[in-house]
């Protein structure tokens, strides 16, 4: 695991789980992964914690870009499982903003599945969340950095 890696910078945790970002901006962040053991549970679909991680990992980074690289802060997450991912299913996620302000933004996530025999085009709902992020937090001094290393990452995408 390379940490130099766009989506290690960009965020570790869905990183590890193999998640690929496709797309980041203010208005639309999208990515996909392929669900291995890591992300099962023990009957072997995605666990439903991993789609919670996806949906405010996702909608926070757009929270964040849409703040202008401020710090942001999920203060509510509500999340409803439609039907399964199996071990093997390759699981899309897409967010966008549904409303941007000044200090609070609404972000609404949408995870769907297909195989990989299939085309992407015949995916199916997995899950559909809705995010509520706080924006304008201070940044600690010790990650005063951490806007600039995600537009630089950014811009590489």
């Amino acid at each position: 695991m390379d940490p130099k890696s766009p989506e290690f910078i960009i965020d570790p945790p869905l990183k590890i789980l193999g998640f690929v970002f496709e797309e980041l901006s203010a208005t639309r962040v999208a990515g996909h992964l392929t669900v291995t053991e890591k992300c099962c549970q023990p009957f072997k679909v995605l666990h439903g914690g991993v789609s919670a991680l996806i949906a405010e990992g996702i909608a926070s980074l757009g929270a964040g870009i849409a703040s202008g690289y401020k710090r942001v802060a999920g203060i509510h997450l509500s999340i409803h499982h439609l039907r399964p991912a199996a071990l093997g299913d390759i699981v899309f996620a897409e967010s966008f903003p549904v409303s941007v302000g000044k200090n609070i933004q609404v972000w609404e996530v949408r995870l769907w599945k297909t195989k990989k025999t299939e085309k992407p085009e015949n995916k199916k709902m997995v899950s559909t969340s809705r995010v509520t992020l706080f924006c304008g937090l201070p940044i600690p001094d010790h990650v005063k950095d951490a806007p600039d290393e995600l537009k630089k990452v950014i811009s590489k995408l």
